[in-house]
């Protein structure tokens, strides 16, 4: 599955705002908003690990990589295609 800005904003929105609508940019660093926690982490990787059939490894959960809805996008897209190659 191709992943996409608002199919992870949905995500988002479902899984830590609890249905209220997102109120950031998809650039803006959920870290700094304290939006999602350790476990939140955990939810999110198994979400992308599952809907994108990819493996992120643990040297992969870091801010560069899971921080914004940006960079995880880039990030799922860059790992799809490593697959591919």
């Amino acid at each position: 599955m191709t992943i996409t800005a608002e199919s992870l904003r949905e995500f988002i929105k479902d899984n830590f705002l609890f249905g209220r609508e997102p109120d950031f940019s998809n650039d803006d660093s959920f870290l700094d908003m304290g939006l999602i926690d350790s476990t939140g982490v955990l939810e999110l990787v198994g979400h992308l690990e599952r809907e994108h059939r990819i493996k992120i490894e643990d040297d992969e959960l870091v801010p560069e990589n899971l921080d914004s809805i940006n960079r995880i996008v880039q990030f799922v897209v860059s790992k799809q295609a490593a697959v591919w190659c």
